[in-house]
């Protein structure tokens, strides 16, 4: 029986709902990295619901194509005359983010509709401010060139006091007016300022029910991941359990194998005590991570061969909580699950 993803359509619906209630304006729906893990093939509810859809890579944008005629935003944009042909005949909307790309953009023999990037400090992609100015009025004079929209991106946004964020929206506020469509927020800057959402937001991680925050804000997890139990084992006081035999009873334990590892997508680093979900009861898990299999001590519950442990995905545990005791984040842990792992489509 292999471990499970189960991907909630219901779950997916809502949180696009609450990006509603959040912001008026227009939702390009951040779909990267294959819908951040949940396979584009199991967010009919986002492809459906959303005014674009934004994808990093052109292999991406095809394959959604495929399932829709919204539009689709191209974020890398492009950086050869061959992916501005695969971009143009995919209909893509693309992102412009550097000089270089300018010429090629200017090239275009047919019409196309693009996105300005600027760097407001994030310092990763994006014309800095001077750039932005000096080849907007050669960008706006060529007639087959439509600007979609101009944006930016926060650095700092989940850290809502950092004031690299007021600093950020200050030099965005000074290039740009209202005559420009314009877009900032990412999921932080929608939930936490208002200002910031302009005429398009551009949600990611809430669309798949994890928070940036602390607060959930009732976000649904739409990724329900669980492996069955395929052992149980006693062990006496003073035994240890798995590699390295970093955890070692202190007294009689029953000991739960689930048939789940780093091999899987389950992170290796995860903690000792980490909670493991079995028949509604929260069990720590015990000695290190395998690339198979993961031990879980049940002592204080009951459970069965055959039963299925949730890894995470409801509203009693997170992934949010997962990703605390594995000293990472909850976008490295849902865009992270192997092959191995069967996904489904649920209500």
């Amino acid at each position: 029986m292999p471990a499970i993803a189960a991907i909630s359509q219901s779950a997916l619906t809502y949180n696009l709902k609450v990006v509603k209630r959040k912001s008026n304006a227009k939702i390009v729906a951040m779909v990267k990295a294959n819908a951040y893990g949940h396979h584009l093939d199991l967010i009919t509810p986002l492809i459906d619901g959303a005014d674009v859809l934004a994808v990093s890579e052109l292999p991406q944008a095809q394959l959604l194509r495929q399932k829709t005629q919204r539009p689709i935003l191209l974020l890398s944009g492009v950086n050869t005359h061959t992916e501005l042909q695969q971009a143009l005949a995919l209909n893509c909307q693309i992102v412009l983010h550097n000089q270089e790309q300018i010429a090629l953009i200017n090239s275009s023999k047919q019409a196309l509709s693009i996105w300005i990037k600027i760097d407001t400090g994030m310092h990763r992609l994006g014309l800095d401010g001077a750039e932005y100015q000096q080849y907007l009025p050669a960008i706006k004079a060529n007639p087959l060139i439509k600007i979609e929209c101009v944006m930016s991106h926060f650095a700092c946004a989940d850290e809502v006091q950092n004031p690299q964020n007021q600093a950020q929206l200050k030099a965005f506020l000074q290039l740009t007016d209202s005559q420009t469509n314009r877009s900032m927020a990412n999921s932080a800057a929608i939930l936490s300022n208002a200002k910031t959402h302009f005429e398009f937001v551009r949600p990611g991680i809430m669309l798949y029910g994890a928070s940036p925050f602390a607060d959930d804000f009732g976000l649904k997890p739409a990724m329900q991941l669980s492996a069955p139990i395929i052992a149980i084992k006693h062990i006496k006081a003073g035994e240890a359990v798995g590699y390295g035999a970093n955890w070692t009873a202190n007294k009689d334990a029953t000991i739960a194998i689930i048939a789940i590892g780093y091999g899987d997508g389950y992170p290796r680093h995860a903690k000792n005590g980490t909670p493991i979900l079995i028949n509604d009861q929260l069990c720590p898990l015990v000695g290190r991570v395998s690339m198979d299999m993961i031990s879980v001590n049940i002592s204080n519950s009951f459970a069965a061969i055959g039963d299925r442990a949730i890894l995470w995905g409801t509203d009693k545990l997170r992934v949010e909580t997962i990703a605390k005791y594995s000293s990472t984040i909850s976008y490295e842990l849902l865009t992270g699950i192997s092959n191995r792992v069967e996904f489904i489509q649920t209500i």
